[in-house]
């Protein structure tokens, strides 16, 4: 959801790296202003793992999590920027995945149960798809068109080292079956929203007896 660490429905982009070089926002003059925005982001995530999005402005959202209004825009432009950095953070605080040696489907695997403990970021993440494929050009449509890219990379390059190996068929496209791992673990997740009944596990497993040998 994410939703893949991808509540991330998908991951596999070293998003604290991409955190640190270009911050979603501004992080403030002084060592301060950069643990204050931080500590923003720490309350918002905490608010947003309950509730998601909900579609409240941003001075509702500044109440929420007990800031004021100008605080809020101080660090954020918009509602929307603040979200986005909100799911940015959340990324960076559970980890990249980029290093995790396991195979494609199996790290998307993970992602996804570890997505189903905040329901709240999921929707997050949903509603901020959504309002980047609603959008020409903002922050959700930058950082999400990036975001896929970097996920199907990763994906791809593990695929092709398993194809290497023999862990999974050779007349399968590396590039098309990490494009549809994505779609897949996106996909499952939304359903898993409107029907928590839905097995992300054992639904995402299904890829590898598809893919193997």
């Amino acid at each position: 959801m994410t939703a893949t660490q991808h509540p991330g429905p998908s991951d596999g982009a070293d998003t604290a790296e991409r955190d640190a070089a270009s911050p979603i926002g501004r992080l403030g003059s002084y060592s301060k202003g950069v643990a204050r925005r931080q500590e923003i982001l720490d309350r918002a995530i905490e608010v947003f793992r309950e509730r998601g999005a909900d579609g409240t402005s941003l001075r509702r959202i500044a109440g929420a999590i007990g800031v004021s209004h100008a605080a809020l825009l101080h660090y954020f432009d918009s509602r929307e920027q603040l979200l986005v950095a909100v799911y940015e953070h959340a990324e960076a605080q559970r980890g990249t995945l980029a290093s995790d040696p396991s195979s494609a489907v199996d790290v998307m695997v993970r992602s996804a149960i570890a997505n189903a403990e905040v329901p709240g970021l999921v929707q997050l993440y949903s509603t901020l798809v959504a309002a980047s494929l609603e959008a020409e050009s903002g922050p959700s449509k930058e950082y999400f068109t990036g975001r896929f890219e970097r996920v199907r990379g990763d994906l791809e390059k593990r695929l092709r080292a398993e194809q290497a190996e023999g862990r999974i068929r050779e007349d399968v496209d590396p590039e098309q079956i990490a494009a549809l791992i994505v779609a897949a673990s996106d996909g499952l997740q939304i359903q898993w929203l409107l029907d928590p009944s839905i097995e992300l596990q054992r639904c995402l497993e299904t890829l590898s007896t598809l893919l193997a040998p």
